[in-house]
């Protein structure tokens, strides 16, 4: 890699970022004190740090980068539309020419039937989208009354007030009033942690079916959609039992319930398919995408609506949209994006090279003694640590407490590993070369080592009660 550009010394970045920047999910007092990691330049698969630190991207940024960094044609791609139309928005029967042809590409990858996007600026701008959609979409067809919507505990659908609430992150529910009204959640698939001595195949059935009675406590004449993660991803990829979705389908289709596919993470790849929903077999109404849209070059997100839904929605006035709703240049950067994605055969390498690699050699660190299980699906999978195997026990420490300690041990061997509460969870750029895996696992097994090592100085390796 080149150098990186001349900046300000670290100590300087960090005082002047302390004073200023409020960061997302951040205690920004207890980073001051520590002192935010400055990335000053990306290439491939690495950033580099204000330090000269090569570190290697095991989450792809947010789940996002999946190309990779450094690609000079997005940029490219960028200024040739920021000269020739920077912006304009779609209001007012006025459209352009980026987001018209973005549109076409997108409902090209989609499922059968799937032909209509409205685009927002992120994931959770389009799930606050189609909190509205979904409930337009009733009241048009003359059931005001359906306007409840079922999510699953743990889930993850964006930071907005709406996305928020649709999601079941119980310490985002614990600020700013939410969940709002309407938004119910049932019990995630996560056989690991909560399967007991059920066999996954029955337990994924089980899980499945607390929707069908959520709907049948709510009222079937009251329910407007189920939204879930094809995969969950922030809750710790956990990838449900091959039980769960058919029997979510089947309740779905059985009472008419829309079913919300956030395809925000799963999206483009990252399972192998270009959606999450091809891969557990989903027949969803509405797709929400954004990350893998542009990876990550350029913040775009959107709704794929399914053609019935659309119909309906476009014969009102539907009151809903954003300024930077298709911008002409993220969505110029999209559309880059996509043709890198087919031209250079991203997902059939992802199938045949990068997920079988990535899972031959997480498999070995399953072989680690803090390592209970691997669970992968594609280039996303996660590890959850435990000090017992063979009961799933969790640690009586605070729960996160030794995934933190585990990340943290990560970050000093320069690899970006995130955790879950005391899941370590994985999701590196789709084009990472299998030697580059060889060096992720090589620098994840120190940071195991290490943890461990650290676990037993400190008495932390005993079984919750």
């Amino acid at each position: 890699m080149s150098a990186i550009t001349n900046h300000m010394p670290t100590a300087e970045l960090q005082a002047l970022d302390a004073a200023h920047h409020m960061h997302p999910f951040t205690t920004n007092e207890e980073l001051a004190e520590k002192g935010a990691r400055v990335i000053t330049r990306a290439k491939g698969v690495y950033l580099t740090d204000s330090e000269g630190n090569q570190i290697l991207d095991g989450m792809a940024g947010l789940w996002c980068v999946n190309i990779g960094y450094g690609r000079p044609e997005m940029a490219e791609v960028a200024a040739r539309q920021m000269m020739e139309l920077p912006y304009y928005n779609t209001f007012f029967m006025t459209t352009h020419v980026p987001a018209i042809a973005l549109a076409q590409e997108v409902t090209k990858l989609a499922p059968e039937g799937m032909n209509n996007v409205f685009f927002a600026g992120s994931g959770s701008e389009a799930n606050d989208t189609n909190i509205r959609m979904v409930r337009t979409y009733w009241a048009e067809k003359g059931k005001p009354e359906k306007t409840h919507i079922i999510s699953r505990k743990n889930a993850y659908h964006g930071s907005s007030v709406g996305s928020g609430s649709l999601g079941g992150m119980s310490y985002m529910h614990a600020q700013g009033g939410m969940p709002i009204p309407g938004i119910h959640h049932i019990n995630q698939p996560d056989w690991w942690a909560e399967g007991g001595d059920l066999t996954p195949e029955d337990f994924g059935l089980q899980r499945a079916q607390e929707l069908e009675a959520k709907i049948l406590e709510l009222g079937e004449d009251k329910v407007a959609a189920f939204i879930a993660e094809p995969v969950q991803g922030a809750g710790g990829v956990i990838v449900p039992p091959d039980s769960y979705w058919p029997e979510i389908q089947r309740i779905c289709d059985t009472y008419e319930i829309l079913l919300i596919a956030d395809e925000v993470i799963c999206g483009f790849g990252r399972t192998g398919n270009w959606f999450g929903s091809q891969t557990m077999g989903i027949r969803p109404h509405i797709m929400t995408i954004a990350k893998g849209l542009s990876s990550g070059y350029q913040p775009i997100g959107g709704s794929i609506v399914c053609d019935e839904v659309a119909q309906v929605i476009g014969a009102t006035e539907f009151n809903h949209g954003y300024t930077y709703s298709g911008h002409p240049v993220a969505a110029a950067v999209a559309l880059e994006n996509l043709r890198i994605l087919q031209e250079e055969n991203i997902l059939d390498r992802v199938r045949s090279v990068g997920a079988p690699a990535l899972k031959a050699g997480l498999e070995k660190l399953a072989d680690h003694p803090l390592v209970g299980d691997v669970s992968i699906k594609g280039m996303m999978a996660s590890l959850p640590l435990t000090p017992h195997k063979e009961s799933r026990a969790k640690f009586a420490a605070d729960a996160g407490t030794v995934g933190y300690m585990c990340r943290e041990r990560c970050f000093a061997n320069n690899l970006v590993m995130r955790h879950v509460g005391d899941r370590m969870i994985v999701s590196p750029p789709l084009i990472i070369e299998p030697e580059d895996i060889e060096i992720f696992m090589r620098r994840a097994l120190t940071a195991l080592d290490e943890t461990y090592a650290q676990l037993k100085a400190q008495d932390l390796l005993k079984p919750a009660s």
